[in-house]
């Protein structure tokens, strides 16, 4: 076989190999953000959990126009077990929401759903308790859905597009890779992936690079 046919043939069979494996670039690095437990009130529930025209007292900065605030609540379950010490993120919704984790969610009794931000309807129900209420959520509870914020810039120069479904593999710590990550583009959205604190555990990460996986 002469040399250029047994390049070629070379080529081949790597390419075959290729085939169906995970092909990244080293360079696709995503910061990360591991969010704890949170809620997102409206005003109404705001008024019963904190008193008659009380505003929210930002605390830190936050991506996409959100804030923490000052202001904690008590989550309670279906056991009536407590979690206290719940931050309150601003600016206030059009529905009041609950994001655990799954320990949280074990410890609750509370059996929520997997899902993005936003998405309610058919989630579990819940109370908070403030310093002047409490607030029974009928659905609102939710399991945070791991995601990618990015902005459109981002997504072009990763080749990526909003909702488009992605995998991120970690090196360090334990290891591992997170499939069906979605990716959310927004004007007002850093780059930044989002997981909660069971899978920050899970795979040791603190504050770990991302590697995107198209």
């Amino acid at each position: 076989m002469q040399q250029e046919q047994l390049v070629n043939e070379i080529a081949r069979l790597v390419a075959e190999q290729l085939k169906g494996m995970d092909l990244y670039n080293p360079n696709d690095r995503i910061p990360i953000g591991v969010s704890a437990r949170h809620v997102h009130l409206t005003r109404e529930d705001v008024e019963i959990l904190f008193g008659k025209g009380y505003q929210l007292h930002k605390k830190k900065e936050l991506m996409g126009g959100q804030y923490a605030a000052q202001e904690c609540v008590t989550l309670i379950g279906t056991k009536l077990r407590a979690i206290e010490n719940v931050r309150v993120l601003g600016p206030e919704r059009s529905r009041s929401q609950v994001e655990i984790s799954k320990t949280d969610a074990i410890k609750l009794g509370v059996n929520a759903p997997v899902r993005l931000s936003g998405d309610l309807d058919g989630s579990a129900p819940i109370a908070l308790a403030g310093p002047q209420g409490v607030v029974y959520l009928k659905e609102g509870c939710i399991i945070a859905k791991r995601h990618i914020h990015m902005s459109p810039a981002d997504a072009k120069r990763f080749g990526v597009e909003d909702k488009q479904v992605v995998k991120v593999r970690f090196e360090s710590g334990r290891g591992g890779t997170f499939e069906d990550v979605p990716i959310r583009v927004d004007d007002s959205f850093s780059l930044e992936m989002h997981i909660d604190t069971d899978e920050a555990n899970g795979l040791g990460i603190t504050k770990d690079m991302g590697i995107l996986i198209k």
